[in-house]
């Protein structure tokens, strides 16, 4: 039950005077926002104002010629856009629900986590609700956090155990690593390789070290093995990972396909010996409900 007996401090926050900071925030100042919004300047500042009463703190540092956000200000901006973009989820969810109408539920997914990865990943709800629509579409992994947290995507699934300081997030599955090699490779007849054979050779990777968990992944797993490796960011992006080496026939690339040849035999994915078990994490909206990532997520961790 609402109680209207609330003391100000208490109350929640007003969304449109959330906005209205969001603008300022934006801006770095009242003016332009106050431009932006068809609001008086005046109308605007009163607004924050109310805002930095309710809460008890001060927002913004006014004292320079360009208001700059305070501590309070900056942890403030990093959830409001999130619980305004819960309150927009939900209100579609509702005019759904009075329509009786029911969009696809979208995943999203990097280059690292594969199509038919996506699809066993999906066996909770493909067997648990076979009504459910749900479309699939990859990303590239700096343009994930903006679709969860504009709505356009339900759920996340990338390479990787990046926290954020605003999106909800859980490990939900375990690949085993191979490697793959271009048809010709020293390795290409092998059955297995240990990790520690790959000193001295090039190591494919899709993004620099400390730009990527799936490239720091990798990193890790060579130095626990004993060395450096040497890493050379692939020129071409977004297509399957087992095409990395096609352009590198000396180099290495570390996959989650299934040991065999790959692209017609083009290319050999060996198996490692005692393989890193690299994770896949969901990344999704918090403040939101939805009954069908509940049972994904509660479905996979229990077989982890």
């Amino acid at each position: 039950m609402f109680n209207s007996a609330l003391s100000p401090a208490d109350e929640p926050l007003d969304s449109r005077r959330l906005q209205q900071f969001l603008c300022v925030a934006e801006h770095s100042g009242f003016s332009r926002a106050a431009e932006q919004l068809h609001l008086s300047q005046q109308a605007l500042s009163s607004s924050v104002a109310k805002l930095e009463s309710q809460l008890g703190v001060s927002l913004f540092d006014r004292s320079g010629r360009r208001v700059r956000l305070t501590p309070a200000g900056e942890a403030l901006r990093a959830g409001a856009s999130v619980l305004l973009a819960a309150g927009q989820v939900l209100a579609r969810q509702v005019r759904e629900a009075a329509a009786q109408a029911r969009r696809p539920f979208v995943v999203a997914h990097t280059p690292a986590v594969t199509a038919e990865e996506v699809h066993g990943v999906l066996e909770p709800i493909r067997h648990g609700l076979p009504e459910v629509s749900v479309t699939a579409v990859q990303m590239f992994p700096g343009d994930l956090e903006s679709a969860v947290r504009n709505g356009t995507v339900d759920l996340a699934l990338r390479r990787g155990t990046t926290t954020s300081t605003v999106l909800a997030s859980a490990v939900i599955a375990y690949h085993p690593l191979n490697i793959a090699v271009a048809r010709g490779h020293r390795f290409a007849e092998r059955r297995s390789v240990a990790v520690a054979e790959l000193r001295g050779g090039p190591i494919v990777v899709w993004a620099p070290a400390g730009k990527s968990f799936y490239t720091d992944f990798i990193l890790s797993t060579c130095r626990r093995a004993g060395f450096e490796p040497t890493l050379t960011v692939n020129r071409i992006q977004g297509t399957t990972p087992v095409t990395a080496v096609l352009d590198y026939p000396d180099a290495v690339a570390f996959v989650t396909t299934a040991p065999g040849p790959a692209l017609g035999g083009a290319v050999r994915i060996i198996a490692l010996d005692d393989p890193p078990l690299a994770p896949v994490q969901a990344v999704w909206l918090p403040h939101t409900r939805s009954a069908i990532r509940d049972l994904l997520i509660s479905m996979d961790k229990q077989q982890l």
